[in-house]
């Protein structure tokens, strides 16, 4: 039995019973979660668990905060088009049988996760906070990097911007995080360069990217 501090994330589909096709609605996660896998490299990659459930493990709060908003976006704005929230935990996490999956194991990390996506879904049912899509908790004693009052104010506004954003706003969002050009993105939007800038001004893009990168210590 294997035990270490990791930050981890549970995420499921919101509204997934109202698809009609739930095989392309499962098929369109598994991509998703693929493309997610290969730009963030997690120490545990993100697999489908139970029903529309999903989990997944990182080094750090960072790279888990980043990385649920990655997966949010890809679903999103993919087809068909999905949204979906997380719950962020930190703490130790005991893995039982490494080669099953999807992977057997527990621990107060995970135990952290499931409250903090558990909080989510009561934030979401209150129509002032009905965009909350993301939490954190820190599992007891756990050292942790942020302060869970700080970075879940964060999260919130992070949730209320990307709530607002219109398809092509979270495609560039996304380009942005995944750190494709404005020239890339230009392209396949069929856009200027310079409305590209624009847009990622005007949506608050720009804003959230500025947001993970203070978070993950790097100077905005």
């Amino acid at each position: 039995m294997a035990e270490e501090p990791l930050a981890t994330l549970i995420g499921d589909l919101v509204g997934s019973r109202r698809h009609d096709d739930r095989r392309a609605l499962q098929a369109a996660l598994a991509a998703g979660l693929a493309r997610a896998n290969e730009a963030l490299r997690p120490v545990q990659p993100l697999e489908p668990t139970i029903g529309d459930e999903f989990q997944g493990a990182f080094a750090g709060v960072a790279a888990a905060a980043r990385a649920s908003l990655v997966v949010r976006l890809v679903l999103l704005v993919g087809t068909p088009e999905v949204d979906s929230r997380y719950g962020l935990g930190l703490g130790d996490v005991a893995v039982f049988d490494a080669q099953r999956r999807p992977l057997s194991q527990d621990g107060p990390a995970w135990w952290a996760a499931r409250e903090a996506i558990d909080a989510v879904k009561a934030s979401s049912g209150t129509p002032r906070t009905a965009f909350a899509r993301t939490g954190y908790q820190p599992a007891p004693g756990a050292a942790a990097p942020a302060d869970a009052a700080a970075l879940n104010a964060f999260l919130l506004c992070r949730d209320a911007t990307v709530g607002q954003m219109n398809a092509r706003q979270r495609r560039l969002l996304l380009g942005l995080l995944l750190e494709r050009s404005q020239a890339d993105l230009a392209a396949g939007e069929g856009i200027t360069q310079s409305a590209v800038s624009q847009n990622l001004h005007r949506s608050g893009a720009y804003a959230v990217e500025a947001g993970h990168l203070r978070l993950e210590g790097t100077a905005a």
